[in-house]
């Protein structure tokens, strides 16, 4: 059986798509080659290609690859600097190819085309950035006397294993390779099974840069056996999850039943965007209409999908959100350029984002704006983009996370009540605050509970802030120079120099 498939993007591009599992540097069948899964185009429910899919053995034995390529001399020996340039290389690879990975994300995931790219140069900037963190991770030196030096090294944790949501498959796979590799470690990669293709496709590009084989390795896999097995591995010293709270739990416990290995978990969400009676309106819109809630979909985790504006302003906020929404967030094809909201990513998604539009219904949550899927007939697993207004603390929209175009407006009037509105949630991914007093904002970053707070914009991340949350959400830090912390352990060296005593 092969391990590629040809395949046609959208454009009219054929490209060899692998299909199959990845280490030592090529691409293998699994140890049972019948078992395979589908990906599909969300914009048609059709499928794209068919995957072989790994197994426990088979992850017994990319785990194996991974130990050998991390302890090998070629690996362990290789200067700070020299991870740094193989990386930097590997930036200038995937650039020169963007546009194939781009319609490749687009075809895979559902999101338009120019999203995409934007998704792809972000994967490359990541890159970049840790490729010049690599010679820069240092430790500190003490002296603590005539006779005693202490000093800390930094050093790389070792196999570690990155386990993927579907949402932005290349971006977050950089977003977790980039600062293991720099640091020394080696990864696994566990793509979602629902958009695996760009991941895979981006093996070939290590070894093009001049990484040894099986510093980067790929298992093409479902969760609930790749994953746990992953999660499980006495041979996994870290594992790098993104995706549900639930899933989340499930890793923590089986790091906790095994080698209790380093885990950093980035999860879900229910963020609050907060507008003032003194914000800039038409800012305000712009922020939370098109990048706060309807970004890719809404299938974002960080998205600030409970909307709360203060009583002076909030009839104006509603009707320029509801004109928003409807001239701005154009659904349809992801290769139609006038597109800005494409399909959900699965059938099953789609249903579960139309059974939280019925609740709301029933629950007394006013439709303003979408409620609705895609049209009899038509292909795909697209759903209106919702608004929902009169909504009440206690409904099941403003506290469950969706992940889909439905979002909900609500009224408040002091600081003290939207504080408490806003903090009563089990997550604590993300809040905006909109307004131009600079005491009010201080005052709600402060007291927001959020490991990341957005001042006059929204989901705007930048790869030089730390990106992850608190309570449900999550712990440990993507992005910045605290992604490193996650992927390094502290070794303390104390030095007598008092060799009589």
């Amino acid at each position: 059986m092969a391990t590629s498939s040809s395949i046609t993007l959208p454009s009219g591009l054929k490209i060899d798509q692998p299909t199959s599992l990845f280490y030592n540097a090529s691409f293998h069948l699994p140890l049972d080659p019948t078992s395979t899964f589908p990906t599909v185009n969300p914009a048609t429910g059709k499928e794209i290609v068919t995957l072989n899919e790994a197994k426990k053995e088979d992850v017994d034995l990319i785990v194996q690859a991974a130990r050998k390529a991390y302890e090998s001399d070629e690996w362990q020996d290789l200067s700070s600097t020299d991870r740094g340039k193989l990386l930097f290389k590997l930036a200038d690879l995937v650039e020169e190819d963007k546009h194939i990975f781009a319609e490749l994300e687009s075809y895979d995931a559902g999101k338009t085309v120019a999203s995409a790219i934007l998704d792809v140069e972000e994967a490359i900037g990541v890159i970049r950035y840790y490729a010049g963190w690599a010679d820069k991770i240092v430790g500190e030196s003490h002296r603590m006397g005539p006779d005693k030096h202490g000093e800390t090294l930094h050093e790389p944790l070792g196999v570690c294993a990155a386990i993927l949501p579907f949402n932005y498959p290349l971006a977050l796979a950089c977003w977790k390779l980039a600062p293991a590799l720099a640091c020394g470690n080696v990864i696994v990669v566990l793509p979602s099974p629902e958009t695996p293709l760009s991941v895979l496709y981006l093996a070939p590009y290590f070894e093009k840069a001049g990484f040894p084989a099986s510093v980067y390795n790929v298992l093409p896999g479902k969760g609930m056996e790749a994953g746990a097995a992953l999660s499980s591995h006495l041979d996994v010293d870290k594992i790098s999850f993104t995706g549900s709270t639930a899933t989340g739990r499930k890793i923590m416990e089986a790091s906790a039943k095994s080698n209790l290995k380093s885990v950093t978990l980035e999860l879900g969400g229910k963020s609050p965007a907060i507008v003032f009676d003194d914000a800039e309106l038409d800012q305000a819109v712009k922020w939370t209409c098109l990048y706060g809630m309807f970004l890719n979909q809404s299938q974002v985790c960080s998205s600030t999908t409970r909307i709360y504006v203060q009583d002076g302003i909030y009839d104006a906020f509603v009707a320029a959100f509801k004109e928003a929404t409807l001239s701005s967030i154009i659904v349809g094809s992801p290769n139609d350029e006038s597109t800005f909201h494409g399909p959900l990513i699965s059938k099953a998604q789609h249903t579960k984002v139309l059974d939280f539009i019925e609740t709301g219904k029933k629950e007394g949550a006013k439709v303003l704006v979408g409620g609705e899927g895609a049209k009899e007939g038509e292909e795909g697993f697209y759903v209106q983009p919702t608004v929902f207004v009169d909504c009440e603390p206690e409904m099941t929209l403003m506290n469950e996370e969706i992940f889909g175009p439905v979002c909900c407006i609500a009224k408040f009037s002091t600081i003290e009540e939207v504080l408490r509105k806003a903090n009563d949630t089990q997550y604590g991914l993300a809040a905006a605050v909109f307004t131009e007093n600079i005491r009010t904002a201080h005052r709600m970053v402060r007291k927001l509970n959020a490991g990341m707070v957005f001042v006059n914009s929204s989901g705007d991340a930048s790869l030089q802030l730390p990106f992850g949350g608190n309570k449900s959400s999550g712990f440990g830090r993507e992005l910045g120079s605290y992604a490193l912390h996650c992927y390094t352990q502290p070794k303390a060296v104390h030095w007598n120099l008092n060799q009589r005593v």
